[in-house]
């Protein structure tokens, strides 16, 4: 009979770090970057200010961050395992309109 698996890695699958999905998601350069972005109080997780790098984000969380003079509202639609390219990092997330 099989074990069931470990429950930290079924944590794993159901949530992610805030600053690593930002990076996965391509919206900074570095993961260093991306934590000092929520660092900053700059960023609402379903209405909430964050300002901890390591907040479990998870499928379905609205993320609100500023760009320029604007505000940018995304639901995040997937979790990465590492940072791809454009097509993938456009994926992990769906724009909602103002």
């Amino acid at each position: 009979m099989a074990e069931p698996a470990p429950a930290s890695a079924l944590a794993s699958e159901s949530w992610q770090r805030l600053d690593k999905w930002l990076f996965c998601a391509r919206f900074r350069r570095s993961r260093a970057a991306c934590a000092r972005l929520v660092a900053e109080g700059l960023l609402r997780v379903n209405r909430q200010r964050v300002e901890k790098p390591d907040y479990r984000l998870r499928i379905g969380d609205v993320v609100t961050m500023p760009v320029g003079h604007g505000v940018r509202v995304l639901r995040v639609a997937a979790l990465a395992e590492r940072r791809g390219g454009p097509e993938a990092a456009r994926a992990l997330y769906d724009e909602i309109p103002p």
